[in-house]
């Protein structure tokens, strides 16, 4: 059970910079920069590429935060409980927090396309791809410098993918988000 949870951990710690990068753009919203929609407002077939929620502010934050969450891996790493739950050396944390962040955001955008493609509105529920978009996307875009496991895959996509929901609960409980999901 303990080799369970340690699995777990380290799992959890290898996806924080995908998590950070995913939570950027609400934590950011009021941050008056780059505020336009990385889609121009375009549309395909009357429907909005993306829509006007995804903007270049949240790809940008996004990045900065899987990146700013990599470099303090790498500086704590000494620490035996962080080597300890490290999947890596982070070594590479600035290409490591780069390719984590955009990895995040690029699977987000990718199911953003796809809800308004099926005219699912921005906030609406699209389970399980509203939980586990990011998390794919993180997971490809590392595997050129991460021998990324499907033990880790699956165990990462099922954890992140509760840690998703409670987390979006609690925000949304604490007024920080307008949806639950």
């Amino acid at each position: 059970m303990a080799e369970f949870v340690l699995f777990l951990l380290k799992c959890f710690y290898l996806m924080l910079p995908a998590y950070f990068a995913n939570m950027a753009p609400v934590m950011v919203k009021k941050v008056n920069l780059f505020v336009s929609p990385i889609d121009f407002n375009r549309q395909i077939n009357s429907k909005p590429v993306f829509g006007r929620n995804k903007t270049f502010r949240g790809i940008l934050f996004g990045i900065i935060f899987a990146v700013i969450i990599a470099y303090a891996q790498f500086l704590i790493y000494d620490v035996e409980f962080f080597r300890n739950i490290s999947f890596l050396t982070y070594q590479n944390w600035l290409s490591f927090g780069f390719l984590m962040g955009f990895g995040a955001l690029a699977g987000d955008l990718i199911k953003s396309f796809f809800k308004r493609r099926l005219g699912i509105n921005p906030g609406e529920r699209f389970i399980p791809f509203d939980q586990t978009d990011f998390v794919v996307g993180a997971l490809a875009f590392i595997m050129p410098i991460f021998d990324l496991t499907l033990k880790i895959f699956m165990a990462s996509l099922l954890l992140s993918f509760v840690l998703h929901i409670a987390v979006n609960h609690i925000a949304f409980y604490l007024k920080i988000r307008n949806e639950k999901w």
